[in-house]
């Protein structure tokens, strides 16, 4: 049987294991890269955010431009272009500067000492000349760009050439205030683009904008981010809400990792629940086989001994009245130990197609225990067993079925008698102890081991070493008390220990109780 389980555990293996413990170990190398694709994707996304909020702060400005050099090429009035620029709360201050020498043709603004900064100006002008050829070169193909030049936290600074034919010998510098243009023009736009998942911040060296007051994260938590194109020193920063995308790859990684680890305990567990099956059904089938060996052997001892005894006495070979009537006694005793074990197996034959009936009726249980010990006090004494009986006369009615609970009894006395080694002493006791009365068989044979104990109820089994193993036997006698206890709603009780013999107890519920046949 070991060399078939073996097998079938190799099969099991080879079929499942390794499949299973295969794809675990692809799944758990893909799971880096499967959580480098989502963070990427997540990265795209907000670049994909930080991108428009650049392209949103661009085409404010590209519009505030243009409406410059509308109102330009429509010669308005000073006072005019300025009502025009002043609509715009983050403009400073505009200068129109000629493009060859760079000087300042007309200014638009409150206070020119102050928000021109006229000295800071002509340095940057100086400075950034590369930068003007540029735009210079776009204006020829007919692009228009805002090109930023300075930038601070009290102020930034833009220069652009105008498109217009009659203003192509000019360009324009645009003083704006980046605290009034992030709070007054980035501030509705970026809260659109947040919503409820995203939390954008602008940062800069002086000082960091959030829009979202009720969720201040700090700096160092923002992960991605952008610089702002026409903000120099100011960036962009973004993160998901409550979440940042390495703790959501981080969830991802460990979900994934439970789960996969719990697919391999449910496949462990479902190989475990079919090796057992398929073990136990092994075990049956090997405990059928030697169930039908030891019935046979069974059946042939007491066939052999009747058989043997009937032909000397049909010779006339026994002259001795005395030891005729001994011969006879054995034949009745071979006799009725064949009629216990053909019943036995009629009896589980019953109960395994689910047929035995039970009649229930008021008797004592000491009525019972008392026939069953006269009638098996001959065998016991014949076999050198010290067999007694005590029994409490105060046990009241019950309602027990006598046939059933003497086979009952009758079996653990079998019991005691085939595993009892040296000391052949048997003790049989009666006795209730609150709702139930009990009969108690002892012997002081080989004892049952602690592991066996839970198994000893199970049809066909037998202990497989030691003198248990040797002593034939149908493996169903433990197995027809159980069934004969739990009929009367009772249970039974054992206590054992290797070498000091073993007590069955068989108790019965006093109170009277319907019982289903």
């Amino acid at each position: 049987m070991n060399n078939t389980l073996r097998k079938i555990g190799i099969i099991l293996i080879v079929v499942i294991v390794v499949p299973a413990l295969l794809f675990i170990t692809f799944e758990l190398s893909s799971l880096n890269n499967n959580e480098k694709v989502i963070e990427k994707i997540y990265e795209s996304q907000l670049d994909a955010i930080l991108f428009s909020v650049n392209q949103y702060s661009q085409d404010i400005m590209d519009s505030w431009a243009s409406g410059i050099e509308t109102e330009l090429v429509q010669n308005k009035n000073e006072k005019d272009i300025k009502n025009f620029i002043h609509k715009y709360n983050p403009i400073d201050g505009v200068l129109i500067c000629d493009i060859k020498t760079y000087k300042i043709l007309n200014s638009y603004e409150e206070n020119q000492q102050n928000k021109l900064q006229l000295n800071l100006y002509d340095t940057l002008i100086a400075s950034k000349k590369d930068v003007l050829n540029r735009l210079i070169e776009y204006q020829k193909t007919g692009y228009r760009k805002l090109e930023p030049i300075y930038a601070d936290s009290t102020g930034a600074i833009f220069i652009f050439t105008f498109n217009n034919n009659r203003l192509r010998d000019r360009f324009c510098v645009l003083f704006i205030r980046p605290d009034v243009f992030i709070e007054k023009i980035l501030s509705p736009k970026i809260k659109s683009i947040s919503g409820n998942e995203f939390l954008i911040y602008i940062l800069s060296h002086s000082r960091n904008y959030s829009f979202d007051r009720s969720n201040i994260i700090p700096v160092d938590q923002i992960q991605t981010k952008k610089v702002m194109w026409l903000l120099p020193g100011y960036s962009l920063g973004i993160l998901l809400k409550g979440e940042t995308i390495e703790s959501l790859v981080k969830q991802r990684s460990v979900a994934n990792m439970v789960l996969i680890i719990a697919l391999l305990v449910v496949l462990l567990f479902g190989i475990y629940i079919v090796f057992r099956n398929v073990r136990k059904e092994i075990e049956i089938s090997q405990m059928k086989t030697d169930f039908v060996s030891n019935v046979s052997h069974e059946l042939r001892t007491p066939l052999s001994m009747i058989r043997m005894f009937a032909e000397t006495l049909e010779m006339g070979r026994v002259r001795n009245e005395e030891k005729r009537q001994e011969y006879y006694g054995i034949i009745t005793q071979e006799t009725s130990r064949l009629s216990r074990i053909v019943n036995s197996i009629l009896n589980f034959s019953k109960i395994e197609a689910g047929k035995r009936s039970y009649n229930f009726v008021d008797t004592f249980l000491n009525d019972i225990v008392e026939n069953v010990f006269t009638s098996y006090k001959t065998h016991l004494e014949q076999n050198g067993f010290e067999a007694s009986i005590k029994k409490e006369e105060t046990i009241p009615v019950q309602k027990l079925d006598e046939e059933a609970v003497s086979e009952a009894v009758m079996n653990l006395l079998d019991n005691a008698v085939k595993y009892s080694k040296d000391k052949k002493k048997i003790s049989i006791r009666t006795g209730f102890d609150k709702d139930f009365s009990y009969v108690e068989v002892r012997d002081y044979g080989i004892g049952i081991q602690k592991e066996d104990q839970k198994m000893i109820y199970e049809k066909f089994f037998r202990i497989g070493s030691g003198l248990v193993h040797n002593v034939k036997g149908t493996g169903l006698g433990l197995s027809i008390v159980k069934h004969i206890i739990e009929a009367h709603k009772g249970n039974i009780e054992l206590e054992s220990e290797p070498g000091k013999g073993s007590t069955f107890r068989l108790k019965f519920p006093l109170l009277s109780y319907e019982t289903k046949i």
